[in-house]
């Protein structure tokens, strides 16, 4: 099953991409084979997914994207990748450690030209301070990136979108994660900003019948159990007809190593938007038990 939704504009960037994502976390890993690698990241393409997020941090993910995909099918392919952190001999979130990080990038994706490069969650006082703000754009205008932005959440997002330095956002939208709605996400398209969706299913909660203590979907579960939620066997395609089709959202990505997911993402996808009603009593349910459940990073 291909893709059928269309292509989106990302903000003012001049980019177009899918509206749904993959997110290359998961084939970073070590223990997965670089057969299995080349077929997944060939099959995301083939179906029509245009939008390839990764990550320093995400272990071999830059290399094998660069090895399966850009050296091959670049011009198919909108690259979004994060730096800040884990270069060599530098401090993390100074200036040499996001020019850096983005040139190792570049030599690892085997690109010229990345897509777009966000900085990888940092704090509030190092956008201040600005100088990872310079390196960014220091490698943009020498044309090495298209479009630089922040992945993160909270008042640091809201900062970011508000530096004027910056194209674009990456951040957490799901059904347990829906503070940005009515915040974040219209600030940054009322600055012609391109935003990625991350976490569009919530680390998929409803796979656990009791609390998944210390596991990366705990604090998602837990915002389930007291919005009472429960769809069955539609958990999947609510939380992402919900979140890819939420004003504001140019693409949600997710991340997978299964291909018989991939299809069922791409499925729930092609249904479209859901329906006003529901929309607005899933809406409502979060504002109800909203306990300061504030982005998770």
């Amino acid at each position: 099953m291909d893709l059928k939704v269309e292509r989106r504009s990302f903000g003012n960037t001049g980019l177009q991409v899918s509206a749904l994502g993959y997110g290359a976390g998961h084939i970073g890993a070590a223990d997965l084979s670089e057969k299995k690698v080349e077929q997944i990241l060939n099959t995301v393409v083939d179906k029509g997914i245009n939008l390839i997020d990764t990550a320093r941090g995400y272990h071999l993910s830059e290399q094998r994207i660069g090895k399966y995909l850009c050296k091959k099918r670049r011009d198919e392919i909108v690259i979004s990748t994060k730096v800040g952190y884990g270069v060599a001999g530098v401090q993390d979130w100074s200036y040499d450690a996001v020019y850096d990080g983005i040139e190792e990038a570049r030599y690892k994706l085997q690109t010229d030209v990345i897509d777009i490069v966000y900085l990888h969650t940092c704090d509030r006082y190092s956008l201040v301070k600005g100088e990872v703000l310079d390196a960014l754009e220091k490698a943009q205008s020498e044309g090495k990136v298209k479009a630089v932005g922040y992945s993160g959440e909270n008042e640091v997002l809201d900062f970011s979108i508000y530096t004027s330095r910056l194209q674009t956002i990456q951040t957490s939208v799901n059904l347990f994660d829906q503070r940005v709605l009515h915040t974040s996400l219209p600030k940054a398209k009322q600055h012609g900003m391109g935003v990625i969706a991350k976490r569009p299913i919530g680390n998929a909660p409803w796979r656990f019948d009791e609390q998944p203590f210390g596991n990366y979907a705990e604090t998602y579960w837990n915002r389930m159990k007291a919005m009472h939620l429960d769809f069955g066997d539609q958990w999947l395609e609510t939380a992402l007809r919900f979140t890819v089709f939420w004003y504001g959202v140019d693409s949600a990505i997710v991340g997978t190593t299964n291909l018989n997911h991939l299809d069922a993402n791409i499925e729930a996808v092609n249904k479209g938007k859901l329906d006003e009603d529901q929309i607005h009593y899933l809406v409502g349910l979060f504002r109800t038990h909203d306990k300061n459940w504030v982005g998770q990073v």
